[in-house]
Order: C-alpha cells, then sequence, then structure tokens
C-alpha cells in the first residue's frame, strides 16, 4: 500500500510538472520570440563583398535603435535565405516579392515591410519624386522595328532573365500568355544575366526584344547618352510590388512594431538613406499587407503551367 502511495504521488508530481510545462511553453508560444540579437540576411544584387560592405553600416544604425547586437551576413540566393529563416539561423530577410511568397507558402517568413523606390515617368524614363511600393516591367525593341506591339513577338527572340526574376521573365511571360501568346513555345527565349546586358542585346541586333524593368535603359546611359533614342519600349506590365523586408512568423508582435520603427527611420535618417540606396537602390520603406502579393501568386501559377 505505501509503495502504491508511493508511486500516485510520484505521479501527481510529474503531471504537475508535465502541466507547469505546458503552461509555461504556451506563455511563451503566446508572447513571440524577441530576438537578443538579430540577424539579417541579404541577397546580393552584385558582388557579394561589395554588397556586404555598403550593407554593414546598417548593422549599427539598427543597433542604436534596437538596443541588441545586429549581425548583417550575405546569402547565395533567395532560397538560401527562405532556408536559413525556416530553420531560424536568421531573423530577417531581405527578399524579392517572389522570394517572400515562396517563404510565407512554406511559414518560413511574414511580411514587416516593403522597399520604397522613387517613380519613372514615361515617355523618357525618368525618375520623380514620387516614392512608390511598386514598379513596373517593360518590353524593349530596337528603334524602327518592325515589332510594334506585343502581337509582333512571335517567332522573335527576346533576352529574359532566369525564371523567377519578377520584371525580367514572369510579369512579362504571364501577361503575354493571358493575351493568347505563350512566349515560352511560339517565340525563342534568351537568358542573359543582368538587365543592362538585355538592353545592350536588342541595341546591337543580338536579340529582336528584351524583357526589363521600367526603365533599364538608364543602367547604360552613363556610357550610351542616346540609348533612350535608339531601344523604345512597346508595352509594359501590371504594376509589380517592391522588395519585401522579410521576418521569421514566431516573432513576437511587440519586437516586430519596434524593429519595423527602426528600419522606417533609417531609411529617413540621411545616413541610412545613402546605405539603403547604395545597395538595393531601396529610398526608404513603408507599411504593407500579404494580400498586395496575390499578383505575384496568380502570375507564378500562369508561368507555371507553360512549363
Amino acid at each position: 500500500m505505501k509503495n502504491f502511495k508511493k508511486v500516485l504521488v510520484g505521479a501527481i508530481a510529474l503531471l504537475v510538472a508535465v502541466v507547469a510545462t505546458a503552461c509555461s511553453s504556451s506563455s511563451s508560444n503566446k508572447n513571440g520570440y524577441t530576438p537578443k540579437s538579430l540577424t539579417i540576411q541579404f541577397v546580393p544584387s552584385q558582388a557579394a563583398t561589395k554588397l556586404e560592405a555598403r550593407a554593414k553600416p546598417l548593422e549599427k544604425m539598427l543597433s542604436k535603435r534596437l538596443g541588441i547586437p545586429v549581425h548583417v551576413s550575405m546569402s547565395t540566393d533567395y532560397n538560401t535565405v527562405v532556408e536559413a529563416m525556416k530553420s531560424k539561423k536568421v531573423d530577417v530577410g531581405f527578399l524579392p516579392p517572389d522570394g517572400y511568397v515562396l517563404a510565407h507558402k512554406q511559414h518560413a517568413a511574414d511580411l514587416l515591410l516593403q522597399a520604397e523606390r522613387y517613380g519613372v515617368k514615361q515617355p523618357g524614363g525618368k525618375a520623380t519624386k514620387d516614392l512608390v511600393k511598386s514598379y513596373r516591367a517593360e518590353i524593349l525593341v530596337k528603334k524602327g522595328s518592325k515589332i510594334k506591339s506585343w502581337k509582333d513577338l512571335k517567332g522573335k527572340s527576346i533576352s529574359v532573365q532566369n525564371p523567377t526574376s519578377s520584371a525580367g521573365y514572369i510579369f512579362p511571360v504571364a501577361e503575354l500568355k493571358e493575351k493568347g501568346l505563350d512566349v515560352t513555345k511560339e517565340s525563342k527565349l534568351v537568358t542573359v544575366t543582368g538587365h543592362d546586358q538585355a538592353v545592350l542585346n536588342v541595341l546591337n541586333g543580338d536579340t529582336d526584344a528584351a524583357f526589363v524593368f521600367e526603365d533599364a535603359r538608364n543602367t547604360v546611359k552613363a556610357d550610351n547618352p542616346k540609348i533612350m533614342s535608339q531601344v523604345v519600349p512597346i508595352y509594359f506590365t501590371k504594376p509589380i510590388p517592391n522588395d519585401t523586408i522579410s521576418v521569421r512568423p514566431d516573432m513576437s508582435k511587440a519586437f516586430k512594431k519596434k524593429l519595423a520603427k527602426a528600419f522606417i527611420a533609417v531609411g529617413k535618417s540621411p545616413e541610412g538613406k545613402k546605405v539603403i540606396e547604395s545597395v538595393y537602390s531601396h529610398e526608404g520603406y513603408a507599411y504593407t499587407k500579404d494580400s498586395d502579393f496575390n499578383v505575384i501568386r496568380k502570375y507564378d501559377k500562369i508561368v507555371e503551367s507553360t512549363k
């Protein structure tokens, strides 16, 4: 009998401990994850070593506002950032729209902010003073070309970026597919690295057209001041959401709020603005919502159907 009582008391004690642990865990999950040091990862848009050097000043700027150490690092591509966030090795990822959609689908990231850039005015492709949260893709051809509209692209060669590029592939391919032209089957797609190279391909006659961001001609204007009149747009897509600052889904609401304010403040400060301009051509950051990226999801499905 005594042994039975000892076993019973032990079982009750164990049960109490389990319940207490469960309650403690539940409370922790409810409050969310609050970093003691913050890890941020970028996807290189240029030479990784050059980008990392330009991004490093963000560590001190953010650390000062957050009151914790901040560490910035580079990734090989956005898939690597997504995996690092999924495994909770990275707290914050600078992800392109397509990368964010992928990460969110895998429960690896939630939206924090969206980048702002200066708008572009046509004709001429000059930057405006208005900050916008989206941009467009355009289809370029050589001035005097017989290609006057998207319908004339059938059977023609087109310079494109890799299939994960929103402006250099996804948006033009998806919209033309919706209009009845599947360029993946009815045109010759030539993959190039860099929107500047796509512009030059059209100028040099290496391809008949190019899918690029608006207005990619400015990337070669310093070397060729006449490029705006030599290569011209014949089509513009619907707006594409700008890049995101995405965070781990388990991050606490209080810390996310603090982090968002810190990034916005950095973007508004003269020294911070200089840094984010040099890293990604960002001019600031603004609040956003997941539904703004539904167009990415829609176009991804259309592009997937062409494979």
